[in-house]
């Protein structure tokens, strides 16, 4: 069975359609690239299916159960968790408490017991489980640097690491790559695949056609609302319709 499964999903706003009568489903431990060119309607998905948005038309299903209309964070805690394209990370707090935020779901506690060292049973389960992340993702020696003052690698793998802690089992990731230089693109390309390997389902909606054809197995590809196209790394590179709408337009291959 797929773990995501999204059926026939339209999205109106108003006059505008931003997604049209989209269908395609995502295996449990795969690694799914979603592109197409800017306004394709990738992160009208990621936002339905994190829900952001409400489809106008269609149904979500995430194992087996529909998800379609159910607030942020009652979708969250099923286990599928949204990074963002803009880091958001509570910038005043630590690299440790950033974490610490993360396992409030995952510990069913709230936000401010996380920071405030409430409910001590399960704080000290959700300490332990913020060294583990810290640790897994590269990021021990910075525990106690503040999110504010880490270099924009360093921030996105926080960002992971935060999503990592609330322990997801779907991981929608928004652009981890923009603005990177090709080292911090490699070393988040590897930490990506590390969290895959962990037993996370990731969905990438990206840019940057190196890392996307590097990491993923299947890719299902946006343009204008509508799946344009799908299939693995080779045949969407091979794609006349995907080549003309969007890889012949000058991005990183």
């Amino acid at each position: 069975m797929s773990l995501l499964e999204v059926q026939n999903v339209s999205k109106h706003f108003g006059g505008l359609t931003a997604l049209h009568n989209v269908t395609f489903s995502v295996k449990a431990g795969e690694i799914r690239g979603l592109i197409g060119p800017n306004g394709a309607g990738k992160s009208t998905m990621f936002k339905n299916i994190a829900g952001f948005y409400k489809p106008t038309q269609g149904d979500i299903l995430f194992e087996g159960r529909s998800i379609a209309g159910l607030a942020p964070h009652d979708i969250s805690s099923l286990g599928i968790v949204r990074t963002f394209q803009e880091t958001t990370l509570f910038q005043e707090l630590t690299v440790f408490e950033n974490t610490l935020v993360g396992c409030h779901l995952q510990a069913e506690t709230n936000i401010f017991s996380a920071v405030l060292g409430l409910d001590k049973g399960k704080q000290k389960r959700a300490r332990e489980k913020s060294m583990e992340v810290m640790e897994f993702m590269g990021l021990i020696e910075r525990r106690d640097q503040l999110a504010a003052e880490l270099p924009l690698g360093s921030q996105r793998t926080l960002a992971i690491a935060t999503a990592l802690a609330s322990g997801p089992k779907l991981l929608l990731m928004d652009e981890p790559f923009a603005g990177m230089n090709p080292e911090e693109t490699k070393q988040m390309m590897n930490l990506t695949q590390k969290v895959n390997d962990f037993g996370v389902t990731i969905v990438l909606v990206e840019h940057d056609m190196k890392a996307v054809m590097g990491l993923c197995e299947y890719i299902t590809v946006l343009n204008f609302g509508t799946l344009l196209a799908e299939g693995s790394p080779t045949e969407i590179r091979e794609d006349a319709r995907v080549v003309s709408a969007y890889l012949g337009g000058g991005h990183r291959h």
